[in-house]
């Protein structure tokens, strides 16, 4: 719990990201960077993980979610957060290795803010972070 005691100065109403992918070094690498931002990451091995977490808990700045995932897909998950009111004003980025630009519009279509294909660099997902953030900040 190390992570959650580094309270970032700069923003009282709490900083934190839900984060879901199936790939363990996307989300180390993704959590890693994103606490190196002063954000308190929340992870998801799934989508199915993401909604219920979801579900419990809506206090998150934004959420950056895999497109292909297991039980539940990234854009799925955009839809239900949609329809929700207390999730629906929370900006999304989606992220995906696949080459399928039907991925990328059915993740905007869904309600997505931005799209990063992977791989990334470090500096690729800060910049995302801030188009994706400055728009609710």
């Amino acid at each position: 719990m190390v992570s959650e005691d580094k309270t970032a100065r700069s923003d009282s109403k709490g900083r934190r990201i839900i984060v879901a992918d199936d790939d363990p070094a996307i989300l180390r690498l993704v959590k890693t960077i994103l606490e190196k931002e002063n954000y308190t990451v929340v992870t998801a091995r799934d989508g199915r993980e993401a909604y219920k977490i979801l579900q419990n808990d809506q206090n998150f700045t934004a959420g950056v979610f895999d497109v292909v995932m297991p039980h539940i897909s990234g854009p799925e998950l955009v839809r239900f957060m949609k329809t929700e009111k207390r999730l629906m004003g929370i900006p999304v980025m989606m992220m995906t290795a696949e080459q399928d630009p039907k991925l990328s519009s059915e993740s905007f279509s869904a309600g997505a803010v931005v799209f990063l294909p992977k791989p990334f660099t470090t500096s690729q997902l800060q910049i995302m972070l801030q188009m994706l953030i400055g728009k609710s900040d």
